[in-house]
């Protein structure tokens, strides 16, 4: 186990900053910086546009300060995250470390890092293939799905373009395609032999244009692409997972970091593809590609990085600020002011009035309901931890007008009611003889889905 400390740290992204310095080493990054910047490395490039972003944000020396994440943060910071989150692979990390250091090989070991530090989020536990064996082709690494146990052959392939992340004419394209690459990429990652799924990342590393429909139009090209391949030149029996991404960072260093991907299920039929579903149906193909589903959301979450060092909320942490547990006993309002005190039993939030709502039962048994108001860094932790932020993990209320959140949140919601309970719900049913027959899970389906066509129906009379 190694220690890090410093006095000057007061945040996670504090420590990524030196932690970066350490990996790379020092004496190389000192010898970057004394280069022309154009002859500098990618990395220092960003450290000297990073520093600069920060300075530019800095209110107060020494306090802590909010910043948009925008590209050269998820670029350097997210490259630091990358490689902390793959320090318990020791290995992988001075593999990929030692690749990053050498311009040519920059961009994939850079997008390696990228996915590895995606899957990790997602639930994966990442792992070497024996590189030794010199008789056969091998993927970047396998990961495990810590949830489903399901292993997963992994290649990470993103084209390159001259004049970015150390490509030249040399050995990156001019050719404005973004798609030009793509089915030679994937041809490449499916070339190599897989004893278990194969999980495929292709970056088109293209500028992010969005259409009047709000999406890349890339997307649809692109889809429609592995169409074309999956029915015509795709072996018989082949099957993959493929993301194809646009993680454009390094091309809007100072904007919005942005950010795009589609998932696609070659030979899987029933992944991601359009088609009317019953919301049941969409439900089971959810659990059926929950791995997947979790890749998407930690592809969201890239930009997110941990404020504070023991997971304490950074509004607790950074301005001592402190929030009510349910199932603690706190003094609401102001004791001078007969404050009350209570064990807290239950609590909400009222977002449009930035309050607190906790139901307590106070020393003699008496309930009663007390509100606190919330300051806006408060309120930002509970957007972000809505499910948690009490101390419990419940399934939080939601309005939504979309029918499948709203099963996913009624069986989320029930899923402690019993049998019985759901049939006697549904003794009215012309159908409910039927209904006995049917599974515990099947028929809590069943259930949910009645349920949310009876909401959307009172939501449209209405």
């Amino acid at each position: 186990m190694t220690l890090y400390h410093s006095p000057t740290w007061k945040t996670f992204p504090d420590f990524l900053a030196d932690y970066i310095k350490q990996v790379l080493d020092p004496a190389w990054g000192n010898a970057e910086l004394a280069k022309p910047f154009a002859e500098r490395h990618p990395v220092i490039q960003w450290y000297d546009a990073c520093c600069r972003y920060q300075q530019s944000m800095i209110k107060a020396a020494g306090e802590p300060t909010a910043m948009n994440v925008t590209g050269v943060v998820a670029c350097y910071l997210g490259l630091a995250y990358s490689l902390y989150l793959i320090k318990h692979n020791v290995e992988l990390q001075e593999r990929l470390v030692r690749r990053l250091k050498i311009v040519e090989q920059f961009q994939g070991a850079y997008y390696e890092l990228v996915v590895a530090n995606i899957l990790i989020r997602a639930g994966f536990e990442l792992t070497l293939e024996d590189e030794t064996d010199g008789k056969t082709k091998h993927c970047e690494y396998a990961a495990v799905s810590k949830r489903t146990g399901k292993k997963y052959w992994v290649e990470a392939k993103m084209r390159s373009v001259a004049g970015l992340l150390g490509k030249t004419q040399r050995d990156g394209t001019t050719d404005m395609n973004p798609l030009n690459r793509l089915i030679p990429q994937l041809n490449d990652a499916l070339a190599k032999p897989a004893a278990d799924e194969r999980l495929i990342f292709i970056d088109l590393n293209t500028e992010q244009i969005i259409d009047a429909a709000g999406k890349p139009p890339w997307i649809e090209n692109a889809a429609r692409r592995l169409e074309q391949y999956e029915k015509r030149e795709l072996a018989p029996g082949l099957t993959a997972h493929v993301f194809v991404t646009n993680f454009a960072f390094h091309r809007f260093l100072n904007d919005q970091m942005p950010l795009a991907a589609f998932p696609f299920g070659l030979g899987l039929p029933d992944l991601n593809r359009p088609g009317v579903r019953r919301v049941s149906e969409a439900y089971r193909l959810k659990q059926k590609y929950i791995d997947m589903h979790h890749i998407g959301e930690a592809i969201l979450s890239y930009g997110r990085f941990p404020t504070t060092f023991d997971g304490s909320l950074p509004s607790e942490a950074l301005q001592g600020r402190s929030r009510a547990i349910i199932g603690e006993t706190y003094s609401f309002g102001d004791p001078a002011k007969c404050g009350v005190v209570g064990r807290v039993t239950s609590a909400c939030v009222n977002e449009d009035a930035s309050e607190a709502w906790y139901a307590i039962v106070d020393p003699n048994g008496n309930s009663s309901l007390v509100k606190e108001p919330m300051s806006s860094d408060e309120l930002a932790d509970y957007r972000a931890h809505k499910d948690s932020y009490f101390g419990r993990v419940r399934p939080v209320a939601r309005k939504t007008d979309d029918p499948f959140e709203l099963f996913e949140w009624f069986v989320e919601s029930h899923s402690r009611i019993t049998r019985e309970q759901m049939l006697n719900n549904l003794a009215g049913s012309p159908d409910v003889e039927a209904l006995r027959a049917l599974s515990r899970d099947d028929l809590l389906y069943e259930y949910c889905e009645r349920m949310v066509a009876s909401a959307m129906a009172q939501s449209k009379a209405s």
